[in-house]
């Protein structure tokens, strides 16, 4: 039986998810690949400065390549690419922010500059060390940068509780809202709506939810999508009963906004 460390993290929009945190095993076969993937960056880049260039030009572009690779891989593929270098994407994990957001420049930048006291004494020791004892198995540069590396199929293996499990329908409706944004007839409908009970602080979490789920994994985005609708759907007057989570709270939005 495989035992995951799970933990409940509060979104930005006020919502709740479970989440599954990476081990120190995965988390080392992506570190392992990733710094593969370093050395073979840094041989190219000897061969293009150092041999073929030469001189003292060839040495100085040698030593910004080599800092290139050494240490802003990890912080623009964290940035750039979701929280996950190619080590990551390899083993299914992202990096995130402790409340669940994706992870930014400052944070990536303190998280892989402390990468240097992990690695010691070697062989990434303090990095895996400090994973094993930490409640939410962070390494010391996650402790400094407030992040977390969670599995990124997490939210499809979480059980949900059973009034906020999303039927089968309603997650296929979600996912295909997510790739097809609201036309302008449905947004013009959403006019007639009643939205005066949505206070200010709903409003504001559902604008967050819809400028930041290009950037969040699929399942997470369906889970909050549903159970912001699901807590907001009494509340409005109107809104037909068949529409996606998502598109109902672009629909939300747009309502209120025309308020």
């Amino acid at each position: 039986m495989v035992i995951e460390d799970r933990i409940t993290i509060a979104t930005p929009e006020g919502v709740e998810l479970q989440v599954v945190l990476a081990g120190a095993g995965s988390r080392f076969i992506a570190c392992v690949f990733d710094i593969a993937l370093q050395i073979l960056l840094a041989g190219a880049a000897a061969i293009a400065t150092l041999v073929l260039l030469g001189g003292g030009l060839g040495t100085a572009l040698f030593a910004i390549a080599l800092f290139a690779c050494l240490y802003l891989y990890n912080i623009l593929f964290e940035v750039l690419a979701a929280g996950r270098t190619p080590g990551k994407r390899l083993t299914h994990l992202r990096v995130v922010r402790a409340h669940g957001t994706p992870v930014d420049l400052p944070a990536s930048a303190i998280r892989n500059l402390v990468r240097l006291v992990d690695l010691l004494p070697g062989a990434y020791l303090v990095g895996l060390a400090s994973i094993v004892i930490t409640r939410r198995n962070q390494r010391l540069g996650d402790l400094a940068a407030g992040t977390l590396v969670i599995r990124d199929s997490a939210a499809r293996r979480v059980r949900r509780p059973k009034r906020a499990r999303l039927p089968r329908r309603r997650a296929s409706a979600a996912a295909r809202s997510g790739s097809a944004p609201a036309q302008a007839g449905e947004l013009d409908a959403a006019g007639g709506w009643d939205v005066s009970a949505v206070s200010a602080a709903e409003l504001a979490a559902v604008r967050r939810f819809l400028e930041r789920r290009e950037s969040l994994d699929a399942s997470a985005r369906a889970e909050l999508a549903y159970r912001l609708e699901q807590g907001l759907r009494a509340k409005v007057a109107g809104a037909p009963r068949e529409l996606a989570p998502e598109r109902f709270l672009e629909m939300l939005a747009q309502a209120k906004a025309s308020r």
